[in-house]
Formats: C-alpha cells, sequence, structure tokens
C-alpha cells in the first residue's frame, strides 16, 4: 500500500510519516527543500528564495520523490504536495494544524523568536500556495482530494499515526 500524507509546515508530516512508516514496516520518503539545499550547499531560506523564481526546484523535487514512491510496492510518501502528486497513492491523508501551533512547532524545533516563526510560516504558506498554483494548478488549501483530513493541534503524533493505521487496517479487510 502506498501511502501519501501532506501538510503546510510545522503539521508534524515528517514525524507522522516516520512514525507510520516504522509502524507498518514501510519505507519512507520525505525528500524536501531541506535535502536539496544541503546537497547543493546553500542556506534553506536562501533556496526557498530561489525556488521562488526557477519552477524547475520545484518539479525537480516532486519528481524525485514520486518516482522513489513507484520504486516501492508499499511505501509513505511524505511531502507538502504528496497527495496531488502520488495520483497512484492507495490511501492519501491531510494534516492540519493552525498557525500558530505550527509556529511554536517551528519554534521549538529551530529556534529564534516565536514572532519570527510565525511570520516565517505566514510568509511561507503564501509563497508555497501561489507557486503550487503557478507550477501545478494545485491549491494545497483544498483538501477534498484527501481520503482523512487530521487536525493535529491537540493529537500527539502517536494518536495520529494509531488513526492512519486504523484507516490502512480498514482498507485491508
Amino acid at each position: 500500500m502506498r501511502i501519501a500524507i501532506s501538510s503546510k509546515s510545522g503539521c508534524g508530516n515528517t514525524t507522522v510519516s516516520t512514525l507510520l512508516a516504522q509502524r507498518l514496516g514501510y519505507p519512507m520518503i520525505n525528500f524536501t527543500f531541506r535535502q536539496m539545499a544541503k546537497e547543493r550547499g546553500v542556506d534553506f531560506w536562501t533556496f526557498c528564495s530561489m525556488a521562488e523564481g526557477d519552477d524547475d526546484i520545484d518539479r525537480e523535487l516532486d519528481r524525485r520523490q514520486v518516482e522513489m514512491a513507484m520504486a516501492e510496492k508499499d511505501c509513505v510518501l511524505g511531502s507538502r504536495l504528496a497527495i496531488w502528486m502520488l495520483k497512484e497513492a492507495d490511501l492519501k491523508v491531510y494534516l492540519t494544524a493552525s498557525v500558530l501551533t505550527r509556529a511554536k512547532r517551528i519554534f521549538n524545533r529551530e529556534g529564534g523568536t516565536l514572532e519570527e516563526r510565525l511570520e516565517q510560516t505566514g510568509r511561507r504558506d503564501a509563497n508555497d500556495s501561489a507557486r503550487y498554483m503557478r507550477i501545478y494548478g494545485i491549491d494545497n488549501g483544498d483538501t477534498s482530494i484527501a481520503d482523512i483530513v487530521i487536525d493535529t493541534d491537540e493529537r500527539t503524533p502517536e494518536q495520529i499515526v494509531d488513526m492512519i493505521v486504523a484507516e490502512v487496517d480498514r482498507r485491508r479487510i
């Protein structure tokens, strides 16, 4: 079973995808802007700015993710656009959280100030949404393509994984 999990930054996508893959014994695929920036020896925020003017960066990232997922019979693909890009996914999950919750999580992970992370999160949301619409015609706020939408504000990653595993089990019957 191929499972695609998408969200905006700070919703817990990487954590949930990793835990889910471990629980199911599936390969985890989560190739990100952070990894591409590191490959190219560029600061993450600089790389994000570069992507604003070079749509090929997004296309390469998304192409590589789908290729990795399609090489596997079973996998968990966690990325911003996984549920849209991996059309062959057997289960599409979208994680949500308030912008404040997401900024707090990013602050806890990366430091800085909460105000700075709140501003960056809002700016990144706007930039990402505009880019996805321009490049692919995808509205990443429209969750209608998802099989399950999970609000992560008040849930632990383990609770979220339990919900997804329950749906996987239900579909296997």
